[in-house]
C-alpha cells in the first residue's frame, strides 16, 4: 500500500475516534443530568462503615468484621481512612 493511503486512512480513524469519544461524553452528561450514578456501587453502606468504626475501637479483629461484612480486609482499611 501506498504510504499516503495509510495516512488517509489513519486520519479517518483518527476522526472517528474523536466522534465516538464525543458521543460518549454527551451519553455521560446526559445520564448524570438524569441522576444516574456512575461507576460502581459502594460496597459498605455509611451505616455500615459507622458500625465497623464502633467495633474497632472496642478491639475486634478487622480481618473477622471483613469476612462478617463480606468485604476485603483493603476495603475495609479505605472505609475507616477519614
Amino acid at each position: 500500500m501506498p504510504p499516503l493511503l495509510l495516512q488517509i486512512i489513519g486520519a479517518v480513524a483518527e476522526f472517528e475516534r474523536a466522534i465516538i469519544k464525543e458521543r460518549q461524553r454527551e451519553g455521560i452528561r446526559a445520564a448524570q443530568k438524569s441522576g444516574k450514578q456512575m461507576g460502581r456501587a459502594k460496597a459498605l453502606t455509611p451505616v455500615q462503615v459507622e458500625e465497623i468504626k464502633a467495633r474497632v475501637a472496642k478491639g475486634e479483629t478487622k480481618k473477622g468484621l471483613a469476612q462478617e461484612y463480606g468485604i476485603s480486609r483493603q476495603t475495609l482499611y479505605a472505609a475507616l481512612v477519614p
